[in-house]
């Protein structure tokens, strides 16, 4: 249809209006924007191709059904005080009058009228109306407008419902005229000059624009046309050219707002306007989910917070454990210092000439080192060590704790900060926190600390093990460590024992035993050196393993957020540049 009053220009700036229009189209699919929306979309392309679409919207009682038929010169709607207008009527040229009951909720109505030739006009269920499903059915309608024409009654201009109701149409860019029916009611000039001067001024004060204004008697207006005979059909079906009853039509004030309908409607202003229709719709929409990415993004940001805030924990609680643990095994050296002191004082009561028989006898020797000097000393460590793990292991717990809270947190905060809808993200987001919230939970509810420990002990056990290349089987870390102690150090008395006699003629006993404390100390150096290391190694691997299980559980979510954070700054970007193009076409498309 449009295509028949197109010029060269013009089909230019169609071809660019549909280009636009499809890339927002395949914007707002990938992204998964809302049906309703994109279909509001789809049904505004469409119309492109369609007649140019006049809605008539208002509160029910403002007389809409009689102004529809004033402007057609012929009863084709119900009329009356209560809500008649319970469903959309759509009107459309038909050689003869003709109804349809659509089961989409919309009454098609055909009827040899000219205007129905140029135009589809719509009529709507009031906007205040009782049934939430029919006001529903028009504010989807609405959006394909090229024109609405806003039906209010003289003796009750610009309502609260009507104030919202036109504030949503504006919102999708419809071109509005107000028409204030029933000034048949008022008293004179005055009165009506009155209230269109309260309409402009109260529409400009909370909508920001000053509208059209006609004020009619809609009544007056078809009744001067069908008591002149325009609204009976001639020959052919058409309507008749009898003169409809002037006095009364005067009085009606219709005449003006006929010829300014009229204007509207030719061809030039019918092009702007069916232009303007779809550009409205896809820069309202444009905006709408610039507003969604944009909370969507602010959103996020809390997610990259949270996120941060769990990493650094994860390095603190990395750095505070390996301080601590340096500084628990001084525990563990400080036995060991105390096995090197009574290892000093045993070769001070041992290696004298009283004792002479004593030191040629090795197992005695022996027996007595390792009752005297490595007495405890294993065991002694091993606690020690299982001190150590136990701490791990709360740590551990406690750092899980610590995830899940944050986690629940993140979960409750600001919900109501959400603004639109973008796809699967809310469910996508709220079910991986809930994930990585379970999970966290679950590792906390199942934390069996005595397995836990028994299987840090083993690990250590078989660490330390591994020094002597010793079959660890049902041994205890203790026992481990006095069969490392025992290889490493009961030579130092054995050797002693072997060849004190063979030497005493040649060398005092007080270097024998300097020479005694120099290899003691030499040996549990080494041991010391090793036991050390092979303890370090073993609890740095369970720190890095521990930091990296809760990463883990986490790293769903984290990739979640990134890849999220990266898709929405994509749209945000085309969105951004897609508004640019749709101000600047509609801002040509006015100047035709």
């Amino acid at each position: 249809m449009l295509k028949k009053i197109l010029t060269h220009s013009h089909e230019q700036l169609l071809a660019e209006v549909r280009r636009l229009l499809a890339a927002l189209q395949v914007a707002l699919a990938r992204f998964e924007a809302a049906r309703d929306d994109q279909a509001t979309l789809e049904a505004s392309i469409h119309q492109l191709d369609e007649l140019f679409l006049v809605v008539v919207a208002g509160e029910f009682n403002a007389g809409k059904s009689t102004f529809i038929n004033a402007l057609l010169g012929s009863d084709l709607l119900e009329q009356g005080v209560t809500p008649t207008t319970t469903r959309i009527h759509a009107l459309s040229y038909g050689p003869i009058v003709a109804r349809d009951d659509g089961a989409d909720g919309v009454v098609r109505i055909a009827a040899p009228v000219e205007l129905l030739r140029q135009v589809q006009i719509v009529d709507t269920p009031g906007t205040n109306a009782l049934d939430r499903d029919h006001e529903a059915i028009t504010q989807k309608f609405v959006p394909r407008s090229d024109l609405v024409l806003f039906v209010t009654s003289a003796d009750r201009p610009f309502t609260e419902s009507e104030r919202r109701f036109i504030e949503a149409i504006r919102e999708w860019g419809k071109k509005i005229v107000f028409v204030v029916n029933k000034v048949d009611i008022l008293r004179g000039d005055d009165e009506i000059a009155e209230i269109e001067r309260f309409i402009v001024e109260n529409a400009d004060r909370l909508l920001g624009f000053a509208p059209v204004v006609f004020a009619v008697s809609s009544r007056l207006a078809l009744e001067a046309k069908l008591e002149g005979g325009s609204g009976e059909s001639g020959e052919g079906g058409e309507s008749a050219s009898a003169r409809p009853d002037a006095d009364r039509m005067a009085r009606s004030r219709f005449p003006a707002l006929e010829e300014y309908v009229v204007e509207t409607l030719d061809e030039t202003e019918r092009v702007r306007l069916k232009l303007l229709n779809p550009l409205g719709v896809g820069l309202s929409l444009n905006r709408r989910y610039t507003e969604a990415v944009e909370g969507r993004i602010e959103l996020l940001k809390g997610d990259f917070t949270a996120l941060d805030d769990i990493e650094r924990q994860l390095d603190l609680y990395q750095e505070d454990l390996t301080r601590e643990f340096r500084f628990r095994l001084t525990d563990v050296d400080n036995v060991l210092h105390e096995f090197e002191k009574r290892g000093n004082e045993f070769f001070e009561e041992t290696i004298r000439i009283t004792r002479t028989f004593d030191l040629i006898n090795k197992s005695k020797i022996k027996g007595e080192f390792e009752r005297k000097v490595i007495a405890d000393a294993p065991k002694q460590i091993e606690k020690k060590v299982e001190e150590i793990i136990d701490w791990v292991i709360s740590a551990e717990l406690r750092q899980w704790q610590a995830v899940g809270e944050h986690l629940s947190r993140r979960r409750s905060n600001h919900p109501d900060r959400v603004i639109g809808e973008i796809g699967s993200f809310d469910y996508d987001r709220r079910q991986l926190l809930d994930t990585v919230g379970r999970a966290a939970q679950r590792t906390i509810d199942g934390y069996d600390r005595d397995l836990e420990s028994t299987r840090l002990a083993d690990s250590v056990q078989s660490a330390v093990a591994g020094i002597a290349v010793l079959e660890v089987g049902a041994l205890g870390l203790g026992a481990v460590i006095t069969l490392l102690a025992t290889t490493q150090l009961v030579d130092v008395t054995g050797a002693l024992a072997a060849g004190t006699m063979a030497t005493l003629g040649l060398f005092v006993l007080p270097n024998r035993r300097r020479k005694a404390k120099s290899e003691l100390s030499e040996k549990i150096g080494e041991l010391r050196d090793e036991l050390m290391r092979m303890l370090t190694v073993s609890f740095d691997q369970e720190i890095e393993r521990s930091a990296f299980r809760i990463r883990e559980a986490v790293a769903p979510y984290t990739r979640f957020v990134r890849s999220e954070r990266e898709r929405l700054d994509q749209m945000q970007r085309h969105l951004a540049d897609s508004a640019r193009e749709f101000e600047e076409l509609s801002r040509r498309v006015e100047r035709l």
